[in-house]
């Protein structure tokens, strides 16, 4: 039987539960056998010694933690600023588009990032990527194509309902192909006229049934929705997660509390465009009230999920979801409540908390080192030291070494 033992400073669990000091993870065939915490003179011993014939990789003055989870991608699309190759990349064939997909994955599993939910793409590229790729060491969720009303926002990742069809007549076929529902039930923010809103997509009558009939084949639903009649209705209707939620409002955060629906902010995109698309003004008026409602689901418990939507404008895969971590420390979320939203939070969201999300006994040793103590996190995973996938050390790679495709 395949046995080691790993060794850090600090240990964040998953839980959202403070850091512990002089953490012991014993690994038995890929799984967590034992969380143990010695006591200081058994330390000072397997320091000098070791454990008694089991190899033992230590990491001093490191942060060990549950490997990450971005809950929005698009990873048939580039989080290139170049609008050229940006449509370029959208019109692409699978066969262009597949070893770019397959490069995104293994840039993100390379930053510690294990698992991915994909928001959609027109050609529904990333859905047959991960269909033909059912063994892919990174865990891939996929939606296929989203679902748009007539005319409006959506044309890069959505499609309508079929005429004649109600929306939950028209995604039935989907069932057995995806493993979500995306629905779109907004606009996207208005990069000159801050706060303003779009109508809703579709309204309740048209979202519960569709709701209804998804939960009942077992398929969650992710709603993009900004502004706070999409998010109401979206809300109402019994979705499971809130993308964006944009000026979605207090009474929206409070009723998604109430119910344990999940947000998803992305508050990184209006970084990533205040800083490339040259409207730093209003994109930071938005990533600021972003912040606040950030500030407020906390206060409120609501379930917070880390997402990037890395393949939009400026936000590069993998990269990204540090740079998300970093505003919700600046939203008031601690270090470990940071890591739980990155980890456990979007297991639950993905159905994948039997194999990602904590570190405990029974669980799969799915875990990364960082340097320094709990209070460097996210900077740190700038310089990750290890990733354990199912117990056996895979490459990390550098921050200034990923790839920007």
């Amino acid at each position: 039987m395949s046995k080691s033992y790993c060794f850090a400073s600090w240990l964040i669990d998953g839980t959202g539960s403070p850091a512990r000091k002089d953490a012991l993870i014993r690994v038995e065939e890929g799984l967590v056998s034992s969380v143990e915490f010695p006591a200081p003179e058994e330390l000072s011993r397997l320091r000098r010694d070791g454990p008694s014939g089991v190899a033992l990789q230590s990491y001093p003055a490191s942060t060990l933690l549950p490997g990450l989870i971005d809950c929005h991608v698009h990873l048939a699309m580039s989080g290139k600023t170049d609008q050229e190759l940006r449509v370029r990349q959208l019109r692409s064939e699978f066969e262009q588009n597949a070893p770019l997909i397959q490069e995104r994955i293994e840039t993100c599993l390379g930053l510690g990032i294990m698992a991915l939910r994909d928001g959609g793409d027109i050609g529904g590229h990333a859905l047959r990527y991960a269909r033909g790729n059912a063994h892919s060491p990174a865990r891939v969720k996929c939606a296929g194509k989203g679902w748009r009303a007539p005319g409006r926002y959506g044309k890069i990742i959505g499609r309508v309902p079929e005429e004649g069809s109600t929306l939950a007549e028209s995604i039935r076929a989907d069932f057995p192909h995806v493993d979500h529902i995306k629905i779109l039930n907004s606009g996207i923010n208005s990069l000159t006229e801050f706060g303003k809103e779009t109508a809703p997509q579709f309204g309740r009558d048209e979202l519960a049934p569709a709701f209804r009939q998804a939960r009942e084949h077992g398929r969650k639903i992710m709603v993009h929705a900004n502004g706070r009649l999409p998010v109401v209705f979206a809300v109402d209707a019994g979705c499971d997660s809130i993308e964006h939620g944009f000026f979605m409002g207090e009474e929206n955060l409070k009723k998604m509390a109430d119910h344990q629906i999940f947000w998803v902010p992305t508050a990184v995109t209006m970084k990533a465009l205040s800083a490339h698309a040259g409207q730093s003004g209003v994109a930071s008026m938005i990533l600021e009230n972003q912040l606040e409602q950030m500030r407020r689901a906390r206060r409120l418990g609501v379930p917070v999920a880390s997402g990037t939507d890395a393949g939009s404008f400026g936000v590069r895969h993998g990269l990204a979801l540090a740079e998300e971590l970093a505003l919700m420390v600046e939203a008031g979320f601690s270090v470990e409540e940071t890591v739980r939203n990155a980890t456990s939070v979007g297991a639950r969201l993905l159905g994948l908390d039997h194999e990602l999300g904590r570190i405990r006994p029974g669980m799969p040793a799915n875990f990364l080192v960082v340097p320094g103590p709990p209070a460097d996190f996210p900077r740190s995973l700038a310089f990750l030291s290890a990733v354990y996938l199912n117990g056996e050390i895979i490459t990390p790679r550098a921050h200034n070494g990923a790839c920007e495709i």
